[in-house]
């Protein structure tokens, strides 16, 4: 069969495959069910009809109708061809995130003024500006990975022919063919996958860039932001890490070897090896002789000189107050979402007073170095507080973060009080309406088989609350407690800040149950605060990496103690400093504070504020065994960081006192304890105590005995309780309750007491004058 014939029959084929397929069309429209249908159409070809008659005859030609019909196709291609491409770029990210962006997991933790202390995850810790990198720097990095930077729109069709030709002739890959814009654009959209979707989208990505944003902010960005090896991310970093210096101070040689870095950073590190580093750099001088930024001479010069590095660690890597900032981690998810932070990006503006921090580490430094080898002691912490807001201004957790233990002594260490918990028994009592002048009988006694004892086994006759807390007398502090009861005492404690667990026991006067140094300083801010509370912490806002706040810190202060409670305790406690076992922490302004010793001495506290700070100081051993040591070392520590805290703040008193002892009212009710035995043992010591008994005696942590039941009484509350205990009747005279003692002077008793011995536990002894 000819082709001819062939051609004729092919059509035959088609007309005849039309003509069926218009048979079941018409089939199809004829169905009762499309009657609406065929309706259309009939009105729609009607129209169709209207339309070709009033046509000009020049356009009813047939050549002309399928010029205009390939005309409407390309318009109408154009068309779709720009909706998709519109459709794509809407698809792609924006631009401007490359000046928020931040690897996933990133962390920065500011101080209250701004200054960085620590950086955690992939981030870039020396950010610097175009005009602060050196020419030579930058002009190393076009040379090597990009010499048309200034000319591409991003892509560069010339660079990937001519990167191709050169691996080919070297016989190895020496160069790339991504510009330095989809480079910056894998960084920050992208990830390291190698795979055409991955390759097409980054050149797509890059070009939209460059439309966007100018040549110098994308050489920054990539600048800044580009892996370098070892934990260098940006040429800042990389000239620390590898060189120990800024990049002003880089040589052309050094800067040539930083360029070097981005194709394989592991491969070319000078620390890892610097044979290959050095013939990476001779390779980025060349380029720059190529490119024309340096001479032949200049890289001769710089190919000659020995490469030299000096390796530092990152920047900011370690922080600068490692257990304030770690604490400040361990708060993140109570404030931020986990995704949030997984995010990265994160700057945490935090309470930190950075020159006071710096005076804590040293204090505590300085303490156990010098006196803990002599006492007996490893470890202290310290924390401060700003009482009027409850922010947290330093902490130091221990001696060495790094080198030693990563346990915050500040926080999570549970230890006993010892006599810092008085304080609360004497509040309580003195919120009860009881006067400061009120008078006990310091005396060996049991109460229910439980038999406190007083520092040097030596008892004093009577002595009111103000004097036996000055010389931290624990009989009385017993006595107290049983006239103001256990709920009331352990209701004040938690009102004032102490959240850890306290029971109805003889043996809470004496600080038997373990607190935290963080909650027991935040108590005691309380009396700062005029009766105020706020909770402890240590952030102040939190914003993401485009500046959005997430959380703002609103804490509010809560009323724990009447004005006039809070002020007369105040007064009492500048005793301490004044007069009594608390002298070492003595300022240039009026100061309040408690010592504190528990059992064989193995804490040792000094709790003191002023109007401003409230400062919390404990020394001791991890393993909870005895010091040597006296409570006074503590106050000591605290006046070594406080003398530098108060360095040009003003002075501010305490609230004055009123002199209404005997006639104010309380604002609580006393619920007194009534116990089933109390025994007198007489005035003089024990004789059955030996000196070293003595010199580590505390109360119990758990009694004996089963204590009797602390539920409220029923009774009628007067408004100042009558004692467990007589006092001293009016007449005569020398039956009276003995005036306080003067300055330096041991308690005034019924026969002087001998010179002290060596402190107990749960009393402070008198430092030396």
């Amino acid at each position: 069969m000819t082709d001819g014939g062939k051609k004729q029959k092919r059509r035959l084929g088609m007309r005849n495959s039309r003509s069926r397929i218009g048979q079941r069309l018409a089939t199809l429209l004829g169905h009762p069910q499309m009657a609406g249908i065929r309706g259309a159409l009939d009105i729609t070809t009607a129209r169709l009809e209207r339309l070709e008659r009033r046509l000009p005859p020049p356009l009813k030609s047939p050549v002309v109708r399928r010029r205009l019909l390939w005309l409407g196709v390309i318009v109408g291609g154009i068309g779709a061809a720009k909706l998709i491409s519109w459709q794509i770029d809407r698809s792609l990210p924006d631009p401007a995130e490359i000046q928020t962006f931040a690897r996933r997991g990133t962390l920065t933790i500011r101080a209250s003024d701004g200054t960085v202390l620590h950086q955690l995850g992939a981030a870039t810790r020396e950010k610097l500006t175009i005009d602060q990198m050196p020419k030579q720097l930058i002009d190393a990095f076009v040379a090597s990975e990009d010499r048309r930077f200034y000319e591409h729109n991003g892509i560069d069709i010339q660079g990937i022919g001519r990167a191709i030709a050169r691996n080919i002739t070297s016989g190895g890959l020496v160069e790339g063919g991504s510009t330095l814009t989809q480079q910056l654009s894998r960084i920050v959209y992208l990830n390291q996958d190698r795979s055409i979707v991955r390759k097409v989208r980054e050149a797509m990505i890059a070009q939209k860039l460059e439309r966007s944003v100018a040549k110098r902010q994308l050489l920054e960005k990539y600048l800044n932001l580009v892996y370098l090896g070892s934990n260098a991310y940006g040429v800042g970093d990389a000239a620390w890490i590898y060189f120990s210096k800024s990049v002003n101070q880089l040589s052309l040689s050094e800067a040539a070897t930083i360029a070097g870095l981005p194709p394989a950073p592991s491969v070319y590190s000078p620390l890892e090896d610097l044979e290959k580093a050095q013939q990476r750099r001779n390779n980025v001088l060349d380029k720059m002789v190529e490119a024309g930024y340096i001479s032949v001479t200049e890289a001769q010069a710089a190919k000659a000189e020995d490469l030299t590095v000096k390796p530092s660690e990152p920047k900011k890597i370690q922080s600068d107050a490692p257990y304030f900032t770690y604490y400040v981690q361990q708060q993140l998810p109570n404030y931020v979402s986990k995704e949030a932070i997984e995010a990265g990006g994160l700057t945490v503006e935090t309470t930190l007073n950075a020159t006071w921090q710096k005076a804590a580490e040293k204090a505590v430094k300085e303490t156990i170095e010098v006196d803990g080898s002599a006492a007996s002691f490893k470890q202290a912490s310290l924390v401060a507080i700003d009482p009027r807001n409850g922010e947290i201004r330093s902490m130091v957790g221990g001696y060495d973060f790094y080198k030693e233990s990563q346990f915050n002594r500040a926080t999570q260490a549970q230890r006993q009080p010892g006599s810092t918990f008085k304080p609360f028994v004497y509040t309580a009592a003195i919120a009860a309406g009881f006067s400061p002048h009120r008078s006990y009988l310091d005396e060996r006694f049991k109460v229910d088989g439980y038999q406190p004892k007083n520092y040097s086994n030596k008892y004093s006759g009577w002595m009111s609350i103000k004097s036996a807390l000055t010389n931290s007398i624990n009989v009385v502090a017993v006595k107290t407690l049983i006239d103001v009861g256990f709920s009331p005492v352990i209701r004040m404690a938690q009102n004032m800040g102490i959240h850890s667990k306290l029971e109805p026991t003889y043996a809470l006067s004496l600080g038997a149950y373990e607190v935290n140094l963080l909650e027991l300083t935040s108590a005691y801010g309380a009396l700062a605060a005029q009766g105020n509370t706020v909770d402890p912490h240590g952030i102040r806002r939190i914003v993401d990496r485009k500046g959005n706040v997430l959380y703002q810190s609103e804490y509010k202060s809560k009323r724990a103690i009447d004005p006039g409670t809070a002020s007369i305790m105040t007064w009492m406690l500048r005793g301490v400093v004044t007069d009594g076992t608390g002298r070492a922490a003595q300022l240039d302004r009026p100061v309040a504070g408690k010592t504190g010793t528990s059992e064989k001495a193995r804490d040792l506290w000094f709790i003191g504020f002023i109007p401003q700070v409230v400062t919390g100081v404990w020394l001791g051993n991890d393993d909870n065994s005895p010091t040597w040591g006296a409570s006074s070392t503590a106050a000591f520590t605290w006046h070594e960081f406080m003398k530098e805290v108060v360095k040009g703040m003003p002075v501010q008193n305490f609230p004055d006192v009123a002199d209404n002892f005997d006639t104010r009212k309380g604002s609580i009710k006393a619920q007194p304890v009534k116990p089933s035995r109390i025994q007198s043992l007489g005035a003089g010591a024990d004789p059955e105590e030996s000196s070293r008994d003595r010199r580590y005696e505390e109360a119990p942590a758990e009694p004996s005995y089963e204590e009797p039941s602390y539920s409220a009484p029923a009774y009628s509350e007067p408004e100042d309780p009558e004692p467990a205990y007589p006092e001293p009747p009016p007449e005569p005279a020398a039956a009276e309750p003995p005036p306080e003692p003067e300055q330096d002077a041991p308690p005034v008793a019924e026969e002087a007491p001998p010179e002290p011995e060596p402190a107990p536990v749960g009393s402070d002894p008198l430092p030396p004058s």
